[in-house]
């Protein structure tokens, strides 16, 4: 199944990333360059890294220059973030280019590589989650608490999953076509963001 391919990727990165727990550390992506596996990998690591950036910003203690230094990362993270949602959703229209959808074919509110996404981060609130259920240095009350989240937490990974799956399906025998938009984030673009065009003037 596409799903349990992608959670089992998922998972690696998330383990593979905190052997190190290193903001700074480049990705060692042991899949093919160009399959979806590797687009996978490098999806959810950039989910990783930006997860743990945005945990170090909000410490009550931090200078504010490495705050700006961090926001600033995490801007350029989030687009690097949607491009790989890009680059997912490219490959599956590629895969899928011979299918010709069904006269009642409908569009579907996001396209597989959004949901994709979603599922990435919900792997990465499920580890840490769990982590919290694990914690020895809180009452029983906390880890409770958590271990019922969790279990929120992992249904709600059985549904999207399957909810992804049967998107899939439909794409695949033509009841549900795919339709991609480049995303127009304006913030980081100095064209768009007033701010950093009326600096030029």
């Amino acid at each position: 199944m596409f799903t349990e391919n992608a959670n089992a990727i998922f998972n690696r990165v998330i383990e593979d990333y905190h052997r190190y727990d290193d903001v700074d550390r480049e990705p060692v992506n042991p899949f093919a360059t160009g399959s979806l596996d590797h687009l996978l990998y490098m999806k959810n690591w950039v989910d990783t890294v930006q997860w743990h950036l945005e945990d170090i910003i909000r410490d009550p203690q931090i200078d504010p220059v490495k705050a700006l230094e961090i926001k600033r990362r995490i801007d350029r993270s989030n687009q690097v973030r949607t491009d790989m949602v890009e680059y997912i959703d490219s490959w599956l229209l590629d895969k899928y280019r011979a299918v010709t959808p069904l006269p009642t074919a409908r569009l579907n509110t996001e396209t597989p590589a959004w949901a994709i996404d979603r599922l990435s981060i919900l792997a990465l609130k499920i580890y840490h989650m769990r982590c919290e259920t694990e914690r020895t240095d809180v009452d029983e009350a906390h880890r409770a608490a958590c271990r019922k989240k969790l279990d929120v937490l992992l249904s709600q990974q059985v549904d999207l999953s399957r909810a992804i799956e049967e998107l899939i399906e439909d794409i695949e025998a033509g009841r549900k076509y795919m339709k991609t938009y480049k995303q127009m984030k304006m913030y980081n673009d100095p064209s768009l963001n007033p701010v950093l065009y009326a600096a030029k003037k």
